[in-house]
């Protein structure tokens, strides 16, 4: 299992059987290529755990995805990767992932 040591996990699902996931980050600049790197380290899971059921579900995608990374307002800077996925998709990432901040 990987640790996850700068985004935290939010994981919600819905009534059509579609799970989000998001993974967080807000860090001092020092930190933001880190959290960046943590980011991109999940992306790279998912691309090759599934690598050709990407696309939103409502399309017949198993997973899709969103980053986004800024500067906040006070100076700390941001990192945002939200998945969505089928149930498969999220039982598969709790298995890969884990926020080593809830350990």
């Amino acid at each position: 299992m990987i640790a996850l040591h700068l985004l935290t996990l939010d994981v919600s699902d819905n009534d059509e059987g579609v799970v989000t996931i998001e993974a967080l980050a807000s860090t001092p600049a020092a930190q933001h290529a880190a959290a960046l790197a943590e980011a991109r380290a999940v992306l790279g899971w998912a691309w090759r755990a599934f690598p050709h059921t990407h696309g939103p579900a409502d399309e017949g995608g198993e997973w899709d995805h969103d980053l986004q990374a800024g500067v906040e307002g006070d100076g700390w800077h941001a990192v945002t990767l939200t998945l969505t996925g089928t149930p498969e998709f999220a039982r598969a990432f709790a298995d890969a992932f884990t926020d080593a901040q809830a350990e």
